[in-house]
């Protein structure tokens, strides 16, 4: 099943389930209890801490959900916050980009130097609920993002720019790579 964040985020082919971490997390927690699917796979935009470019595709398998405070020892939490999902085959967990998530938007382009020292690559505000209501009723789940912007002082005027091609180029991607959804 493909799912997606909602609003202004939709594709043809997925489910919205909500925007942020608290709207995505009762609303996969629902779809879990009453109609549990087999498999999931989040479909999104992303923000960059510099690696990937807009427009760039990734795909990813793990989440975390840190906090700027937490880098500046400003905060610390008792839960995991580096989720991830079902182990895939041939994929080495060394390279797969972490997605971070969080209710606000990063716009502080240095903090970028700690969120890669930890691979930690893109920001997504839903994909660290959908992981950890994945792994809560064991549902596999993968996410693929495209890249709207960079994480910096320009982050919402450059999203609002680019978001349309990028859900286009995202789209085109999943249907190219699913080619039974175009039926």
């Amino acid at each position: 099943m493909f799912i997606c964040a909602g609003n202004n985020e939709t594709f043809p082919f997925a489910m919205p389930v909500g925007v942020g971490l608290i709207e995505s997390t009762i609303n996969l927690t629902r779809l879990a209890l009453f109609d549990k699917p087999d498999f999931l796979i989040f479909i999104g935009t992303a923000g960059s801490y510099g690696k990937y470019q807009p427009f760039d595709i990734v795909e990813s398998s793990i989440a975390s959900n840190i906090e700027l405070a937490f880098w500046e020892n400003r905060a610390y939490t008792p839960i995991d916050n580096v989720i991830e999902a079902y182990k895939e085959e041939g994929v080495s967990r060394e390279t797969m980009p972490i997605v971070n998530s969080s209710n606000y938007i990063t716009t502080d382009k240095t903090s970028w130097k700690r969120f890669r020292h930890h691979r930690i690559e893109l920001e997504n505000m839903e994909f660290f609920s959908v992981l950890k209501i994945s792994q809560e009723f064991t549902i596999p789940v993968h996410g693929i993002f495209v890249v709207t912007n960079y994480c910096d002082k320009e982050a919402h005027q450059t999203f609002l720019t680019n978001h349309h091609q990028a859900k286009k180029k995202l789209t085109e991607y999943v249907y190219e790579k699913y080619e039974a959804l175009r039926k």
